[in-house]
């Protein structure tokens, strides 16, 4: 079981593959896409394609929208946790951390 684009069902029945499908509740819906943000996630960091990571950002949109929010919300708060905390373009590594005592 795993969550598949809306097409996906009309592609296989067009190419004359038989798969059975359902359509989930919506809490079943979200937990779906927690799933398969990890997957596109992985298949990213296997193959390191621009397809990968546009299907990543698929994800989240429809992870956002699942959630009631918008993407312009999440771009804001990306951009106010850049402003304060930086983005990682200078690809800084924390090797070790000594904790204060």
């Amino acid at each position: 079981m795993k969550l598949v684009r809306d097409n996906v069902p009309d592609i296989m029945k067009e190419k004359g593959e038989n798969a059975e499908f359902r359509q989930a509740s919506e809490e079943e819906y979200k937990q779906l896409l927690k799933k398969k943000l990890v997957e596109e996630a992985l298949e990213f960091q296997a193959e390191s394609k621009t397809e990968e990571l546009a299907d990543v950002l698929e994800v989240l949109h429809a992870l956002a929208e699942a959630s009631g929010t918008v993407i312009s919300e999440i771009e804001e708060i990306r951009k106010a946790k850049r402003e304060e905390r930086g983005g990682f373009s200078k690809r800084i590594v924390l090797e070790r951390w000594i904790r204060k005592t």
